[in-house]
C-alpha cells in the first residue's frame, strides 16, 4: 500500500505547485472513515482508495483528482456525507466525489436498472468534468485487478461484462490505451479463460520459435531509417493485447497463424514531416501489404489519437505493422485526455465538450425512455469499429461500422435526421439503408414535411438514431391511443344515453392516477383501463338500460353485421398500418382488405383487427366493451401488401414445390414463409404465408393452386 508521504511525493514530482496540505488531510480522512472495513481479499478497505489515487498519479492528474480518488468511496461506504466533504475539502472536490459515487442507496427495480441508473449519473457528471470519468476508470481498474477475490462467480462475470461493454470502450474513447488494454484483458480472463489461455500459449510458442526476431526487426528498421536521413528515429516492438488478438480472430474468422499484425513496431520521430518521410522510406524498402495503410495524422481518431499505420513484409520476410508518430502524438496515444491536462490554476482545463461522442451520449440520455434503453443505446454508441465520412463542407463525421446515411444525418444534427428523405453518397443518389464506407462524401436531402420512418429502426446502428426514432414513435403512438380512447369513451357514453365532454372526466382523474384527460384517454386506448370502468366511475349510480346478457348479444350481433353505409354510425376507418402504431393485425386469422372485420381492444397494443369469423372472438364474448365496429377504407385502394396464410397438401414428388411457387408467382403473389407441419411418404402438409393485395387476390391464388395437379388441397388457414 502506498504510504502518505509517497503519494504526496508522486504528485509533487510532476506538479510542484500541488496543495500538499489537502492531499495529507484527504489521506488521513479516508483512512479514518474506512476504519476497520475489509475488502473481499482480506486487506484493509483503505488500500483500495489509495491504489486508485496511485493510478491517477501515473496519469499525472491534478491534486483535486488525487483527493477525489482517496475520497471516492467515503460517501457510499461510510457515514461521511457530501456536506462533510464540501465543508472539509471544498465544493469542487465534493462535486467530483458526487459524480463518482454510485446510486447504491436508491432502491431500484433490478440489477440491470441499477447499472443503467449508475451509468446515467456518470455520463451527466463527466459531461461537466472529465476528471469524474478518469477517477471512475481508475476505480474500476483496481476493482478488476482484485476481482478474483470475489467468491460469487455470477457477480464476477457481471462485473467483467459491464467492464468490457462500458468502461473499456470509455477508456478507449478518451485515449487511455494502457488502461483500456488492461481492462479488456482482465475481463477476458474472467469471461473466457480457456480462449485467453489458448492465445497466451500460442504467443509463448511464437516467442520461442522466433527468439531474437523482434530485436532483429527493430535493428533493421532503425538502420534503414538512419541510412535514409532519420538518425534520431527510435524504434520499439510490442505484442498486440490478448483480447485484441481474440477479437480479430472472431471478426475475421481466421486462424491464429493467419494474423499479420500480432507484433506492432513503433517508430517515433521529431516532427509531423518526419512521420511522412519515415513512411516513404519504409514503403520504398519493404513490400507494402494492400489495404493496410491508415493515416490518422491528417484524420485523427475522435479521441485525439494521431499516427500513421502501415503493413509491410518486413525483415525476415515477416508481415508486420508499423506505427509512425511524433513524441507528442505518442504521449496522447498513451495517456489520452490526461496528456493535455492543465495543472496550473490559471490555465484552461480540457473541456469535455470537445468530445463529440460525449454530446452524443447526452443526446441519447435526453431521448431514451427507460434506463435500460439508455444503456443499450450507449453500448451501441461506444462499442463498435468506426468509419470516417465527410459532409459537403468537409467536416469529419465518425460513425460505427455499418452506419447508414440516416445515422450520418442524426450525427450531423437531430433535426437533419428527423427530416431526411434521401442521400447523395459521393455524388450519387443511393438508398438510405446503404452502408457507408471510409472516406465517403455524404450529402443529406431533407424535407420539412418528412418525419422519422419506423422502418429506419431496422437498419440504423447508432444509439442516437435509435433513441430519436423510438422517441418519435412513442409520441405518435400516444397520439393514436388518445384518439382511440376518446372514441371508446364517446361510444360508451352515447350507448348509455349521456352526452360526452372532457370536463365530465376531470373528477375521476385521481381515481385512475391520470394527470390530465389526455392521459386518461391514452390509458383507455392502450387498454390499461376500460371505457366501461371510466364510465362507472363518472356515474357510479347509473343502472344499465338493458340487461347485461342482452347487451352482450346486441354488441356481438352488431360486430358480426355487415358494415353499413356512411352516416353517424360509420365504423372506424383503417387506412394503413404502421409498426408501432395503435392498430394491429391478428396473427390468428390474418385479416385482409375485403374481409369483414372487427376490432378488439388489447392490453398494451391498442386495437387488434380480427376477421368476423375468427374463432378467437369467442373468448371476448363476456367483454362487450372491448369490441369496436371497424371496416376497411374502400377509398385507399390498399396499395400495400398484406399477409395471407394458405394451408396446403402437396404431393411428395420431384418438382412439387417448384410448381407451387410458379403458380403463386404467376398470380402476382410473393411467398414470405413456408412451414412443413406434417411429413408423409406420399404428401407434405404445408403452411405458406403469401404477400397479397386483398382477400380477392388470395382467393384467386387458392383457386389457381387447386387447379394444379401436384396440389391435393388448398384452403385459407384459420387460427394457426
Amino acid at each position: 500500500m502506498i504510504r502518505q508521504y509517497e503519494l504526496v511525493e508522486r504528485v509533487r514530482a510532476y506538479d510542484p505547485t500541488a496543495d500538499e496540505d489537502i492531499l495529507n488531510r484527504a489521506y488521513v480522512y479516508s483512512l479514518k472513515c474506512h476504519g476497520s472495513q475489509l475488502r473481499a481479499s482480506g486487506d484493509p478497505y483503505f488500500a483500495h482508495p489509495v491504489e486508485v489515487a496511485g493510478l491517477l498519479t501515473q496519469m499525472k492528474l491534478d491534486a483535486a483528482s488525487i483527493v477525489t480518488g482517496l475520497l471516492h468511496d467515503t460517501v457510499e461506504d461510510t457515514n461521511a456525507t457530501l456536506e462533510d466533504i464540501e465543508r472539509l475539502f471544498g465544493s469542487e472536490i465534493a462535486r467530483l466525489v458526487d459524480g463518482v459515487t454510485k446510486l447504491s442507496r436508491i432502491e431500484l427495480q433490478s440489477d440491470q436498472t441499477k447499472q443503467a441508473e449508475n451509468f446515467r449519473k456518470l455520463v451527466l457528471a463527466m459531461s461537466e468534468d472529465i476528471r469524474v470519468l478518469l477517477v471512475k476508470l481508475a476505480d474500476r481498474l483496481h476493482n478488476m485487478r482484485t476481482l478474483h477475490y470475489l467468491k460469487n462467480p455470477d457477480k464476477r462475470r457481471r462485473i467483467a461484462r459491464e467492464t468490457l461493454d462500458i468502461y473499456a470502450p470509455l477508456a478507449e474513447r478518451i485515449g487511455i490505451q494502457r488502461w483500456k488494454d488492461e481492462l479488456e484483458d482482465l475481463s477476458f480472463a474472467e469471461l473466457n479463460p480457456e480462449a485467453r489461455d489458448s492465445i497466451l500459449t500460442q504467443l509463448a510458442r511464437l516467442r520461442t520459435e522466433g527468439e531474437g526476431r523482434v530485436e532483429r526487426v527493430v535493428e533493421a528498421l532503425r538502420q534503414t531509417l538512419r541510412d535514409q536521413g532519420l538518425p534520431n528515429a527510435t524504434v520499439s516492438g510490442r505484442e498486440k493485447s490478448v483480447y485484441s488478438i481474440w477479437r480479430k480472430l472472431e471478426h475475421k474468422s481466421i486462424s491464429f497463424e493467419q494474423l499479420s499484425d500480432i507484433m506492432a513496431f513503433r517508430v517515433i520521430v521529431d516532427s509531423t514531416e518526419a512521420c511522412y518521410q519515415a513512411l516513404g522510406i519504409i514503403h520504398a524498402r519493404y513490400p507494402v501489404i494492400p489495404n493496410r495503410f491508415k493515416d490518422y495524422i491528417s484524420t485523427a481518431k475522435p479521441n485525439g489519437y494521431r499516427s500513421l499505420h502501415t503493413g509491410v513484409i518486413g525483415p525476415d520476410r515477416q508481415r508486420i505493422e508499423v506505427q509512425i508518430r511524433t513524441l507528442d502524438m505518442h504521449e496522447v496515444a498513451e495517456l489520452g485526455v490526461a496528456a493535455h491536462w492543465a495543472y496550473k490554476q490559471d490555465q484552461q482545463r480540457t473541456e469535455t465538450r470537445e468530445y463529440r461522442w460525449m454530446r452524443e451520449l447526452l443526446d441519447i440520455l435526453e431521448h431514451a425512455q427507460r434506463p435500460e434503453e439508455f444503456l443499450e443505446h450507449t453500448k451501441l454508441e461506444l462499442f463498435q469499429d468506426q468509419v470516417f465520412c465527410f459532409t459537403p463542407k468537409g467536416d469529419l463525421i465518425s460513425l460505427p461500422r455499418g452506419a447508414t446515411p440516416v445515422d450520418f444525418a442524426y450525427a450531423v444534427h437531430s433535426q437533419v435526421g428527423d427530416t431526411c428523405v434521401g442521400s447523395k453518397i459521393n455524388g450519387r443518389m443511393l438508398p438510405l439503408r446503404t452502408q457507408l464506407q471510409n472516406g465517403d462524401l455524404v450529402e443529406i436531402v431533407t424535407s420539412k414535411s418528412q418525419t422519422p420512418s419506423p422502418a429506419w429502426e431496422r437498419f440504423v446502428v447508432t444509439g442516437k438514431a435509435k433513441a430519436r426514432i423510438r422517441r418519435f414513435l412513442r409520441t405518435q403512438q400516444r397520439t393514436q391511443y388518445i384518439q382511440l380512447g376518446r372514441a371508446l369513451l364517446q361510444k360508451n357514453f352515447h350507448r348509455e344515453g349521456y352526452d360526452f365532454s372532457d370536463k365530465s372526466l376531470e373528477g375521476v382523474l385521481k381515481i385512475f392516477q391520470a394527470a390530465s384527460t389526455d392521459d386518461l384517454f391514452a390509458n383507455v386506448g392502450a387498454a390499461i383501463q376500460s371505457a366501461h370502468e371510466v364510465f362507472n366511475a363518472v356515474f357510479p349510480g347509473h343502472k344499465p338500460q338493458v340487461d347485461r346478457e342482452d347487451k352482450d348479444k346486441a354488441v356481438l350481433s352488431a360486430a358480426r353485421a355487415k358494415p353499413k353505409g356512411k352516416g353517424k354510425d360509420q365504423p372506424l376507418q383503417i387506412r394503413g398500418l404502421i409498426p408501432g402504431m395503435a392498430v394491429h393485425h391478428a396473427r390468428c386469422c390474418h385479416p385482409l382488405p375485403g374481409d369483414r372485420i372487427v376490432g378488439i381492444v388489447t392490453t398494451g397494443k391498442g386495437v387488434t383487427i380480427h376477421t368476423i369469423d375468427c374463432e378467437t372472438l369467442e373468448s371476448f364474448h363476456d367483454s362487450p366493451e372491448r369490441w369496436i365496429d371497424v371496416a376497411w377504407d374502400n377509398g385507399s385502394g390498399h396499395p400495400e401488401n398484406h399477409v395471407g396464410r394458405i394451408a396446403l397438401v402437396v404431393a411428395n414428388e420431384p418438382g412439387s414445390l417448384g410448381s407451387l411457387s410458379t403458380v403463386i408467382g404467376k398470380n402476382h403473389g410473393n411467398i414470405t414463409n413456408i412451414k412443413i407441419t406434417n411429413r408423409h411418404q406420399d404428401y407434405f402438409e404445408l403452411l405458406i404465408d403469401v404477400d397479397v393485395k386483398d382477400a380477392k387476390h388470395l382467393t384467386n391464388i387458392i383457386a389457381a393452386l387447386r387447379a394444379t395437379p401436384v396440389i391435393n388441397s388448398a384452403d385459407r388457414a384459420r387460427g394457426r
